[in-house]
């Protein structure tokens, strides 16, 4: 009788599996963005990067080849320095040990990530990972904040392969600033409730990017997280976004918090590296770093280099016969828990009590909540240092007086909270246009807290937020797409008093079309397509000039440039548009295009394949709706490729409104219904309703599964 008990307990256990560690809901909307609910936040997160997987694998991987010094196993030797300049940093060995000793929610999170991403491979075997076949939790900590371009890629290519290979290289054109180049960054706009019609706090939420670089969830949790936004594909927090109190916009910013040091290194008798700091004599740091890299042929080949690092940061370069370490935030355990627990907060104070880990080196922060608060916020990641050196160039190593001394106090850094004049802004630019009047003055802190001073959108923007006193979503959508290019009103008058100076038949009806025009860009706008020709050919003609004086090309063309470079640009603007299009009076419309032909993550473009009309122009020219395109090989038509790759307007009252809209769809499938679905409403600056609340989704699913894992 006693083992036949033992027989049908032991049927029964085999009956009934135990449950398993993870359970997510994936409903999908009539957009196919991913709603995620889970009993937990470890269950969210296992949800969450299950959908990003389901909607683009292939971004997910490429984003960890990249943040683990990967890429050369995928795509070959020629790949070998970046991989190489990721490793200087981002060590597996030292990853590891931060996991192990991370909190212990934090270690649950990581886990519940590797195992969604797990368990989508194993859910999905025609999936062939390029390199990466199993996820591991300690991987999550390479790629801790969703920025585009880390700190790590200021460093040189070209440069570090000359260090450690003892040759001479060139800089390329574009390490030497000779390529014109999308701003880095966004825009983000915070509206008091003293602006608003509502009553209510407002907020834009418009990071411009490389296209398709996020994906846009809701993510739900028992354990409180309720977020809205968009996450960088491979990341399990909602990167910009908003729950049902907050919301929170990053733009890039032009603090400096990353530093060269020129040291003079010495080799000892003994054969070891040293260097002086100060009275003291230290050892340079020397490490082998083993990088794998595809061959021709398939297999795998390998290269091991001896690697130096100071007490400042690894070795980068050499300039002048001096080594250059680079000093950067280097924080993954605290970045990752900043960028989780930020979608979380409820309020100000919350926000400060998480920003309190210094964990962010890159963004700027417009916050706004249910409270009626509003506010920006600079990188909270901040070295203190000594004010007389110029840290925009490298400062002597030798020198303990430029050493980093420790990190600034929040309270010291500029920032604009509750501004009396209703509003407050970045697009890239310094704090001191912030908030109009109420800005922090730019003379009361050091000159390290900002390099980037006024951008070509700044005056766009003050001018859109002080036209209007009472902003609703619709107004404050209008203001995000504002058609205006600031760039070319300042410009065009310089060009028609050249050309009054330096008259010529064959460019005069031109220069009477440009002075006439009111500096609006417009599909049918002939004067768009004239402006941005002559614009990209003079910025070509000048950017040597502006690079050996060390400032902006915008800046260096608006005060320096001459009336013969002026005019001679304008020539080759007509030709070029006489040669690709027959006239060049053609219309922006069909010039300006958005193609997306495959899911591949750097796409080709094909003049006889479909195309949507885009009226946006470049930030380069002051547009607030960012949209980079150029002739592509084989191509007479613009294709955009970067800038507005995420509009949402938010409003935060007793109930959340949003709406929003993403470049061409949410799957990076060809095949998939939502590959392409949003691009009319994107180029009209249509933003459609988000579904928050469960209420606002009813009737909208068109797919729902629940998802297990362990």
């Amino acid at each position: 009788m006693r083992h036949a008990i033992i027989f049908a307990v032991a049927a029964i256990s085999c009956a009934a599996p135990a449950a398993a560690a993870y359970q997510a809901e994936i409903k999908r909307d009539d957009w196919g963005i991913a709603h995620i609910s889970g009993r937990t936040d470890a269950d969210a997160v296992f949800g969450m990067i299950y959908a990003q997987a389901e909607d683009d694998f292939n971004r997910i991987e490429m984003n960890y080849l990249t943040s683990l010094g990967r890429r050369a196993e995928a795509e070959g030797e020629a790949l070998i320095w970046q991989d190489l300049r990721q490793r200087l940093w981002i060590d597996p060995a030292a990853l590891k040990a931060e996991y192990r000793r991370s909190p212990a929610w934090l270690k649950q999170l990581m886990d519940a990530w590797a195992a969604g991403l797990n368990q989508y491979l194993a859910d999905h075997p025609a999936v062939k990972p390029r390199v990466i076949t199993r996820f591991e939790p300690w991987m999550a900590l390479s790629f801790s904040e969703g920025s585009i371009g880390g700190d790590i890629e200021r460093v040189s290519l070209s440069q570090l392969q000359a260090f450690y290979t003892g040759q001479p290289v060139a800089r390329t054109a574009r390490e030497r600033g000779m390529v014109q180049e999308e701003p880095l960054g966004s825009n983000g706009f915070v509206i008091a409730p003293s602006h608003s019609a509502s009553g209510h706090p407002l907020l834009l939420i418009n990071p411009h990017t490389s296209f398709f670089f996020r994906s846009e969830q809701k993510v739900t949790s028992g354990q409180g997280l309720n977020a809205y936004g968009a996450a960088t594909w491979g990341q399990f927090f909602i990167y910009q976004g908003f729950n049902q109190h907050a919301g929170w916009m990053h733009t890039s910013s032009g603090v400096d918090n990353v530093d060269e040091f020129a040291l003079v290194v010495d080799r000892q008798r003994d054969g070891t590296l040293t260097y002086r700091f100060g009275q003291q004599q230290r050892p340079v740091a020397a490490k082998p770093i083993t990088l794998a890299y595809r061959r021709a042929d398939g297999s795998l080949g390998q290269r091991t280099f001896t690697t130096y690092a100071t007490h400042h940061g690894p070795i980068v370069r050499s300039e002048a016969g001096k080594w250059i370490a680079l000093a950067l935030m280097h924080r993954p355990v605290a970045a990752l828990e900043q960028s989780f627990l930020r979608t979380k907060v409820r309020d100000l104070a919350g926000f400060r009590r998480v920003a309190e880990r210094k964990a962010n080196s890159s963004n700027n922060t417009l916050f706004a909540s249910s409270k009626g608060e509003v506010a920006l916020f600079v990188p909270q990641f901040m070295p203190r240092r000594d004010d007389r050196f110029d840290y925009t160039r490298p400062v002597d190593g030798n020198d303990p007086a430029t050493a980093w001394q420790g990190l600034h106090r929040l309270d010291e850094l500029p920032q604009v909270v509750n501004p009396a004049n209703g509003w407050a802004m970045n697009v890239n630019d310094g704090p001191w246009w912030a908030a109009g009047a109420d800005s922090p003055k730019r003379e009361a802190y050091p000159r390290y807290l900002d390099t980037f001073g006024e951008e070509p959108r700044t005056s766009h923007a003050i001018r859109v937020l002080s036209q209007t006193r009472r902003f609703t979503l619709d107004s404050l959508t209008a203001a995000a797409h504002d058609p205006w290019l600031p760039g070319f009103a300042q410009l065009i008058p310089k060009l028609v008093k050249a050309h009054e100076r330096a008259p010529s038949p064959d460019r005069a009806e031109a220069v009477a079309l440009l002075a006439g025009w009111d500096n609006r860009a417009g599909l049918d706008s002939v004067e768009t397509s004239l402006a941005v020709f002559w614009g990209d050919a003079l910025w070509a003609r000048s950017a040597a000039a502006a690079n050996d004086e060390r400032i902006e090309v915008e800046d260096w063309i608006a005060t320096r440039a001459s009336d013969a470079e002026m005019l001679a640009a304008l020539d080759e603007a007509l030709a070029r548009l006489k040669a690709d299009f027959g006239s060049w009076r053609v219309p922006w419309g069909e010039i300006n295009r958005y193609q997306r032909n495959d899911g591949a993550v750097v796409q080709r473009y094909d003049d006889a394949k479909p195309s949507t009309a885009i009226p946006f122009a470049s930030a380069n020219w002051g547009a607030l709706a960012s949209f980079r395109a150029e002739r592509q090989p084989g191509t007479k038509r613009y294709y955009g490729f970067h800038g507005n790759s995420f509009v949402a307007v938010v409003e935060f009252g007793q109930r959340v409104k949003a709406r929003a809209v993403m470049v061409g769809g949410q799957s990076g499938d060809p095949a998939s219904a939502h590959f392409n679905d949003q691009i009319g409403r994107y180029a009209a600056g249509n933003l459609r309703p988000v579904y928050f609340y469960p209420e606002d989704l009813a009737g909208k699913v068109r797919s729902s599964k629940t998802v297990r894992g362990d």
